[in-house]
């Protein structure tokens, strides 16, 4: 068995989780690779005894040819992942080193049953969809997120104005601190902040969720995933910025861009220790009775 571990900004609390797993990976005899802030951190505060290679770009993750790729962190760290791991297939782990999270929701306690669910293939591929931008103003190359992308104002507290059109059809114009278009795996984050609801891994839509829109009229909107959407941010400055989950960009007032569904997903695995609706429960707190 061959895996990949990521990780980036690894706190000293987090040192005897990693240790330990690291120790998993020596009993199932795992031949491993380490992303190089993490090996940085192994060798100045670990004691691990592994062999181990490292790697720190898209090309030398995928010639090791990984079965699965393990992320130390949290959800942030997931989504950092996804930008190495692309469209090669290679199914993503993720372990919790702080607080529960929806992506990153193995807990540390249970890292032991994790990797014998790894090495027993005790498991289920959760396939998360992405989103993708084109644009003749951007040239990109991690041009999709697997969270949401969003535009907004910069370097004003002015709202702007997001004209949107759905295949072409004209829908609406948002005046707004900005406008995010969220995937399911995205609907737990920055788009639930601002009120979008909850769509469940796996449903095949897009949701659309103003920030702080000027008409209280204006809702969260959940429209298929098969459709194309066209953005068009107009206001009082020049610029305005584009969000790709933790990448930022900046274009001109008055630029374009294109949504839609990238063409290939990302492989989330789903051990019998956690589940999304679990995940919900726990960290929403739903089912407990709070009043008192």
């Amino acid at each position: 068995m061959k895996v990949a571990v990521y990780g980036k900004s690894i706190t000293e609390e987090s040192r005897p989780f990693i240790e330990g797993f690291h120790q998993e990976l020596i009993d199932v005899n795992a031949q491993v690779i380490v992303f190089n802030s993490l090996d940085t951190f192994i060798k100045e505060k670990c004691n691990i005894e592994i062999n181990y290679q490292t790697f720190g770009d898209h090309q030398t993750l995928i010639e090791f040819k990984p079965d699965y790729l393990v992320t130390i962190g949290g959800d942030g760290t997931i989504l950092d992942a996804v930008t190495l791991v692309r469209d090669s297939g290679i199914p993503i782990l993720g372990i919790n080193t702080g607080r529960l999270g929806f992506l990153a929701n193995v807990s540390k306690e249970n890292i032991r049953n994790a990797m014998r669910a790894l090495k027993s293939k005790a498991y289920v591929i959760d396939e998360r969809n992405l989103i993708r931008v084109d644009s003749d103003q951007m040239d990109l190359d991690l041009n999709f997120a697997m969270n949401e992308i969003t535009v907004s104002r910069k370097d004003t507290t002015a709202m702007v104005t997001v004209k949107v059109w759905i295949n072409d059809e004209f829908l609406n114009s948002y005046w707004a601190d900005g406008l995010i278009v969220a995937t399911p795996t995205g609907s737990t984050g920055y788009s639930l902040s601002c009120g979008g609801p909850i769509i469940m891994p796996g449903s095949q839509n897009f949701v659309i969720t103003p920030i702080a829109p000027h008409n209280l009229n204006v809702r969260p909107f959940v429209i298929p995933n098969s459709y194309k959407l066209r953005l068009k941010v107009e206001g009082r400055e020049p610029q305005f910025l584009v969000s790709l989950d933790s990448r930022i960009y900046t274009l001109d007032a008055g630029s374009e861009i294109e949504l839609k569904l990238e063409n290939f997903k990302i492989k989330m695995i789903e051990t019998e220790a956690q589940s999304f609706t679990s995940t919900l429960r726990n960290k929403l707190l739903w089912g407990l009775d709070k009043r008192n």
